[in-house]
């Protein structure tokens, strides 16, 4: 196999979660690019996502999901299965992040932090459940699952997203070691933060002096964009992470060494 055979998603279809902007839309651009042919899954409405992906040449459709909502994650395979007829990959990019309210862990709304499990964490699981049979049948798949740097870090005044996002790196263990039998790969990415408008709506106006801090951690010191992550994500969708499972890839700049 060569390499450019091994980072090739010709024939793939690939499920992204969160698709409506942002770092899923730049991860279904991507994978379209690739070969891939993308269903792109969100709350909102991905119809820009799509145009992206259609104006680079690629193919794909959009589907409307509730993460947190079990059957709406079924629909959702469903539709990827009856317009392609298989499921590749799936990238896990959907989570409660900019609109989370932080601060002091004891003043966090109870509403707020079972939500936040709900999508970052419960999402996840559901969607796992929603492509594991087709992915069987197929004698394998890549899933990868969005973690965070609060994870490895500890994240402070943001306890449900850091809880949330380290339940991400357990999920992603369990399920490797859970799945390998099948072929199927579960892997997860940690990222900074990323100049996304989530990250501008959850660190808002104290995000020019949170990006410069951010920045001055990094050994690589230039905050990430979107694109920054997506050869990571091509990686472990792809053949060339064939021999690769269980693990969780830091791409925050080197501020954590693992």
């Amino acid at each position: 196999m060569t390499e450019e055979q091994g980072n090739s998603l010709d024939g793939k279809v690939a499920i992204v979660t969160g698709a409506a902007r942002g770092l899923g839309r730049q991860y279904g651009l991507r994978l379209a690019q690739a070969g891939a042919a993308v269903v792109l899954g969100d709350r909102l409405d991905c119809a820009d996502s799509m145009a992206a992906v259609a104006a680079a040449g690629g193919q794909g459709i959009a589907v409307e999901v509730d993460v947190a909502d079990t059957a709406s994650c079924q629909a959702m395979a469903a539709q990827a299965i009856d317009r392609f007829g298989r499921i590749d990959v799936l990238i896990n990019n959907a989570a409660l992040y900019g609109g989370l309210n932080t601060g002091p862990f004891e003043r966090l709304d109870e509403a707020e932090w079972d939500a936040c499990m709900a999508v970052n964490v419960k999402g996840i699981w559901n969607c796992c459940k929603a492509v594991v049979a087709p992915m069987r049948e197929q004698d394998g798949g890549s899933i990868v699952n969005i973690s965070s740097l609060a994870a490895t870090y500890g994240l402070p005044n943001a306890l449900h997203y850091t809880t949330s996002k380290a339940a991400v790196i357990g999920l992603t263990r369990g399920l490797a070691r859970e799945l390998g039998r099948h072929w199927i790969r579960v892997n997860a990415i940690a990222p900074s933060a990323v100049m996304t408008e989530g990250t501008a709506e959850f660190m808002g106006e104290r995000l020019e002096r949170a990006a410069e801090v951010i920045r001055n951690m990094q050994a690589l010191r230039r905050n990430l964009d979107p694109d920054d992550l997506a050869g990571t994500v091509l990686y472990l969708a792809s053949d060339a992470s064939r021999f690769v499972t269980g693990q969780t890839i830091m791409v925050d700049g080197g501020t954590t060494f693992l």
